[in-house]
């Protein structure tokens, strides 16, 4: 019988969400975090002042959202903007396309997921990221704004939460 594989954390997260681990895996833990950001950090310090698209990746070229999408990310990438995202599918795939098309450079930040996310083939450039924390960060770091697209609820209720946690009353959402 074959087991379901679709919503299975890696094993190292899975040992870490447990609970109480000894101080020796919980140092590991850091260590490893800490290397994620130090190469997320190396990766995207050159890329320029950037717009941050957030998006589902359950939207196709025939939408409305998508098309809307390519069209913002052409916009920013004409101002002058580096349009950054997931990197993923659907939204996230017509920003980096609409700013790969126009001209201008186009980011995407993935995720290390079992299944699905790949990086899209809009991408001057992309780095894969191990946590979603990790990943959250590098979204919001070298961005000069955000734009939020259509999204299932709770996602777009997470990253509301991501701006209002890390506001120090420069951006709004």
């Amino acid at each position: 019988m074959k087991k379901e594989q679709q919503n299975r954390l890696y094993r190292e997260e899975s040992l870490f969400v447990q609970g109480l681990l000894s101080r020796f895996r919980d140092l590991v833990f850091v260590f490893k975090v800490l290397i994620s950001f130090i190469r997320a950090f190396r990766k995207t310090y050159f890329i320029g002042p950037c717009v941050t698209i957030f998006g589902s990746a359950r939207f196709g070229p025939e939408m409305d959202h998508y098309q809307d999408a390519e069209r913002i990310g052409a916009t920013m990438a004409k101002l002058g903007f580096t349009v950054m995202t997931g990197g993923g599918s659907g939204i996230m795939e017509a920003a980096n396309k609409g700013a790969y098309e126009a001209g201008g450079y186009s980011v995407g930040c993935n995720i290390i997921l079992p299944i699905e996310q790949k990086p899209n083939p809009y991408l001057h450039k992309w780095i894969y990221i191990p946590y979603f924390f990790v990943r959250k960060v590098i979204l919001v770091k070298y961005s000069f704004a955000f734009i939020v697209m259509p999204v299932r609820c709770n996602k777009c209720l997470y990253n509301a939460t991501i701006f209002v946690s890390h506001n120090d009353n420069q951006f709004t959402i």
